[in-house]
């Protein structure tokens, strides 16, 4: 016969496994509306309000971003200015590469190699590789970025921010366009 703390243990040990195997795909929004299309909402200027908080949850730092958008074609410039709650600024110019199948590739001079991204519904799964400065040094962190279109003006991002397979923190942003 099994104890109760023995089926307690087998039961958190099948959450654990099967917990660990589903992984969210941009497919998992492929009905979701409005449909994403980074082209039409990330045209013109968009205004975005956001903060990293730390593995335990603490606000680390906020921030503020205004981003002047415009595409030629299938390549779209992201030209973002960032304000911090601390006063710093700093500024990072995306360039994406727009694919027939809604898969997008993005550099900026901070991201190591390129940034990765699928669309799906409303949703854009983004990952990339940031140079981030902490005081004094540059560390490789990894972003698993989903951002999610709410309505024509806003879009909500979530960030989870990783180091060796580590979950360091989280970046959570409010996309809002502007009326043009």
């Amino acid at each position: 016969m099994i104890s109760p703390w023995m089926r307690a243990g087998l039961l958190c040990i099948a959450v654990l496994v099967t917990s660990c195997g589903t992984t969210m795909t941009p497919s998992d929004y492929a009905a979701e509306k409005p449909a994403l299309d980074l082209q039409t909402y990330f045209n013109g200027t968009v205004d975005a309000w956001g903060m990293f908080q730390d593995r335990s949850g603490k606000v680390i730092k906020r921030f503020k971003v205004v981003i002047h958008c415009s595409w030629q074609g299938d390549t779209g410039i992201l030209d973002e200015d960032f304000t911090y709650s601390d006063g710093t600024t700093q500024k990072r110019v995306w360039t994406l590469k727009k694919f027939p199948d809604g898969r997008y590739i993005g550099t900026a001079d901070d991201v190591v190699g390129e940034a990765t991204g699928q669309v799906g519904g409303n949703a854009l799964n983004w990952a990339y590789t940031l140079a981030l400065p902490v005081d004094g040094k540059i560390y490789n962190v990894k972003f698993d970025d989903w951002m999610y279109l709410m309505d024509d003006q806003v879009m909500l991002n979530r960030a989870v921010m990783s180091k060796f397979g580590f979950r360091l923190g989280e970046v959570t942003l409010s996309f809002h366009k502007r009326a043009n």
